[in-house]
């Protein structure tokens, strides 16, 4: 291990949103840090495009637009790459590696496209990645996973990792808006980009999830190993039946083991289910109470059981907070012992033995438009049966006029290659007026089942 300096030089790569709030923390908090920690963190650049992008307070600040020379710097002990995307963030992270600097980063695209590459890198060099930002935003999931989990052959971890869609997706719930309109609210209160497609097509989630299950399950997932579907064609009429059924609608990232039990060895070989989708989740559920911009990813283990990580996603401070934790713990040594003895990392893992989403079982919640006339629901149950799908309940609402009525249908467990097979049928039926709608419902975990 390397002996511990009592300064370290730091150049910051990028000051948007999140590299103002590191600016933020080390500025004001750089007596503190010293006082807790024994490490006087000097910021040696600010590092951004252009001069138009120089922050109002650029006159305090080290200023610089060339990266190049930041990371060059002998002063320079650490690279904070703030700048995001996988284009000059990968070629100055790259630089960073090979010249032996350790890198903190809160740029998940980078990492789940060019993780195992980057890891590979840095432990060739004797330095480390840390990351703890790039999913989670404040909460310390990644640490945790690192750390204080590792005893627990983990069976699932799934929760809400996008506050753009949480933040819709309340909106929606608790004033009954359309899509549309909760979105252009994202986008007023900074929550959402002016292009949102990121958040709402869910691939943000699913980098967040290739990330956090790699280390969960011990294993390396790629975006695409992802099942994803976004929240952009939810149809505010099945918030409202949610509702009636007793559950909310969430954007959900969702890792789990397709098989428990067995001894720990055999677990290895198990396949993972990987998702991200609109998922109901009843109201008893913890996840279904986490409103706003605020994220929360919950954990199951074997020895631990269940635990919820809970706090903001996003955000300037929280990311920020996140950041500067990381540049303490590379400062410390701990970090870069951690990555060095750890087998935990994409670049030395086994790729994940990843479950065929047809394969998976889920219960679901099935909406239909039907021609308002006797024998309808019989043939929809009678293409259901064919398929060993049961349903678990059935609503439906008396309409004024109009020869099409809402069916609302949930099932048992069932699989996914029987349920597409058999909505295939349903829309096919002379009766059914428009496409089926379809999502999947989560079972709340037993901790919080109702007496």
């Amino acid at each position: 291990m390397q002996t511990q300096k009592n300064q370290i030089g730091i150049a910051l790569l990028g000051c948007g949103i999140v590299g103002g709030g590191v600016v933020n923390i080390l500025q004001r908090q750089r007596e503190v840090l010293r006082q807790r920690t024994g490490v006087d963190l000097v910021l040696r650049h600010v590092v951004v495009k252009g001069k138009e992008d120089y922050p109002p307070n650029a006159a305090e600040l080290p200023m610089s637009t060339d990266a190049n020379a930041a990371i060059d710097d002998e002063k320079v002990d650490v690279v904070v790459e703030l700048i995001g995307g996988t284009g000059v963030a990968f070629t100055f992270v790259e630089k960073a590696l090979k010249a032996g600097k350790p890198v903190v980063t809160a740029n998940k695209a980078l990492l789940a496209a060019k993780g195992p590459e980057l890891f590979r890198l840095a432990r060739e060099k004797g330095t480390c990645i840390a990351f703890e930002a790039s999913a989670g935003g404040g909460i310390p999931i990644i640490d945790a996973l690192q750390r204080g989990l590792i005893a627990n052959r983990v069976d699932a971890l799934l929760g809400i990792v996008n506050g753009t869609c949480n933040f819709i997706l309340s909106q929606m719930t608790q004033k009954g808006w359309s899509y549309d309109q909760a979105l252009k609210e994202a986008q007023a209160q900074g929550f959402a980009e002016a292009n949102p497609t990121m958040d709402v097509s869910g691939r943000d989630s699913a980098q967040k999830l290739a990330i956090l299950a790699s280390l969960a399950f011990n294993v390396k997932v790629d975006e695409a190993d992802i099942h994803l579907e976004g929240i952009d064609k939810l149809d505010a009429a099945d918030l409202k039946f949610a509702d009636e059924l007793g559950y909310v609608v969430k954007l959900l990232a969702i890792a789990g083991r397709a098989k428990i039990g067995g001894d720990a060895a055999k677990h290895q070989a198990d396949p993972v289910s990987l998702r991200v989708h609109p998922t109901l989740v009843h109201k008893s559920d913890l996840l279904a109470q986490v409103s706003g911009s605020f994220n929360a990813i919950s954990f199951f283990g074997h020895a631990l059981g269940h635990a919820l990580f809970y706090g903001r996603g996003a955000g300037r401070m929280p990311t920020a907070s996140a950041v500067v934790s990381d540049v303490l713990g590379v400062a410390l040594g701990t970090t870069r012992e951690q990555f060095r003895a750890l087998n935990v990392f994409v670049d030395q893992t086994p790729r994940a033995n990843v479950l065929p989403f047809d394969q998976l079982e889920s219960r679901y919640y099935l909406r239909l438009t039907a021609k308002d006339q006797p024998g309808v629901l019989a043939a929809v149950t009678k293409v259901l049966g064919d398929q060993q799908i049961s349903l678990a309940s059935f609503l439906q609402h008396e309409v004024d006029g109009g020869d099409a009525v809402p069916l609302v249908l949930t099932t048992h467990q069932a699989r996914e290659g029987a349920i597409q097979l058999a909505l295939q049928q349903i829309n096919a039926l002379p009766t059914i007026t428009a496409p089926c709608v379809c999502l999947r419902i989560i079972d709340q975990p037993k901790e919080f089942a109702q007496a």
